[in-house]
């Protein structure tokens, strides 16, 4: 089982595709009114085909990631990154077209640095603000001349256009900067409540434990108690070369040591509490199924990997409860039964949750994993009234992922039905020996 692994403080977020997605459609309705507006509203000469042709490109480029990935797809670091290159690219295309820096849209280029600061790595929004600064002294020298309606463009002096690239050069700065202010100081916040819940859900175990550890020495001392007194009295009744003499010895001694063994759980000592916390898979595994055997839905468990390589890792609420979660939803939505399957290699461990239910319905499944979205496709003839797959379902795929899986959503090839979910984990997140970053 996987160490807790919290969202570290210095962590970036995944920024979410469909956010990009709408950002750049709000972007290319707002160039297309401009480049309309100024040809046809104020009259101005400009390159109306290639600009047109430029914002034809990003929208169709929205096209395909819609029809391509799913709307909850959350990007990796570099993807996000060449997705706002291309954004700046784009735009420094139009400004080529349509006066460089003496555009008044020139401030536009520095957005996409500002999203980047909020959501990515310090070096990619360095690599992407970078990026700016050398299209904003390319579009300073080389471009069109700005539409104007006297003469053939508007050209304002060198000295003039200079100082136009050091104030977008210092407000690319001095905004990128604050923005990956904030988003830190916001991402520390968020970090210590996580690290603060899952460490009171551990703590509330572990008094738990402390409670259950305690009623069992206090039911067990007075037996042990009565063992330790009837095997001193008749110590000193047996002969001294009675051939039993020896057992009764060994008797109190195995009696005082049971005692030395309950004061030890009433205090729960940290030796018994590390050696507790840690536990392979199969036994998660059969954890988070074990309270769902009394459903009448059968829970098959199917594993495949080397029983000498199985991953060992410490207890995880986060883990626990996003599994357990699915698994509950998959029962509510079963027919007959669930398999739970677990696979490990050298590189990945798989959780793999199968039911054979109805599965997702088409409208949602790219939705899946959003709060509050709850309709799941049905068998008319299934009576059963599943749990809903919103805000505990969320919670889960969000639990699961922040301890560095990766969560996957299907239904079964047909003609079979039934939903499939698989979690991924690296298999260097499984291994016993990582520490917990909080």
């Amino acid at each position: 089982m996987p160490n807790a692994i919290v969202l570290s403080p210095n962590q970036p977020l995944r920024l979410k595709l469909d956010t990009l997605v709408r950002l750049r459609w709000l972007a290319v309705a707002g160039q297309t009114l401009a480049v309309m507006g100024v040809s046809f509203g104020l009259g101005y000469p400009l390159p109306l085909g290639l600009c047109l042709g430029l914002i034809a490109l990003s929208a169709w480029l929205n096209l395909f990631l819609k029809i391509r990935y799913p709307a909850t797809l959350r990007l990796a670091d570099p993807s996000a990154a060449a997705l706002l290159a291309y954004d700046i690219l784009q735009l420094a295309g139009l400004l080529y077209l349509t006066g460089g820096l003496t555009n008044p849209f020139a401030i536009l280029l520095i957005a996409p640095v500002l999203v980047s600061a909020t959501a990515l790595k310090v070096r990619t929004t360095i690599a992407l603000g970078l990026l700016v600064m050398v299209l904003a002294t390319l579009l300073a020298v080389w471009h069109r001349p700005l539409p104007w309606t006297d003469g053939p463009g508007f050209n304002l002096p060198d000295e003039y256009v200079a100082g136009l690239w050091v104030s977008l050069v210092c407000a690319l700065c001095f905004m990128a900067a604050y923005s990956f202010r904030v988003a830190d100081e916001a991402r520390q916040l968020h970090a210590a409540l996580t690290a603060t819940e899952l460490v009171l859900t551990r703590e509330q175990h572990l008094h738990q434990l402390d409670g259950l550890a305690a009623a069992a020495a206090h039911e067990l001392g007075t037996p042990l108690a009565t063992i330790a007194l009837v095997a001193k009295e008749l110590d000193r009744e047996v002969p001294a070369d009675a051939p039993w003499r020896e057992d009764l010895a060994l008797l109190r001694s195995q009696s005082e040591r049971c005692r030395e063994i309950l004061k030890k759980l009433t205090s729960l000592a940290t030796e018994f509490g590390d050696h507790l916390a840690r536990q392979p898979i199969t036994h998660l595994i059969e954890d988070v199924i074990a309270p769902h055997r009394e459903f009448g839905v059968a829970l098959i468990v199917h594993l495949d990997g080397e029983r000498d390589r199985e991953p060992v890792g410490t207890r995880n609420p986060a883990i626990l409860y996003g599994l357990g979660n699915l698994v509950e939803n998959a029962i509510d939505f079963a027919r007959s039964r669930v398999d739970i399957g677990a696979a490990w290699t050298n590189d990945e461990v798989v959780v793999t949750i199968r039911d054979d239910g109805p599965g997702f319905s088409p409208e949602v499944i790219d939705r899946l994993g959003e709060p509050y979205v709850t309709t799941r496709g049905r068998a008319a003839a299934q009576p059963r009234e599943g749990g809903g797959l919103g805000l505990g379902f969320f919670i889960a795929k969000t639990l699961l992922e922040r301890t560095g899986a990766r969560v996957s959503i299907t239904n079964r090839a047909l003609p079979d039905t039934g939903a499939v979910i698989t979690v991924r984990w690296p298999r260097e997140a499984m291994d016993a020996g990582i520490e917990e970053p909080w």
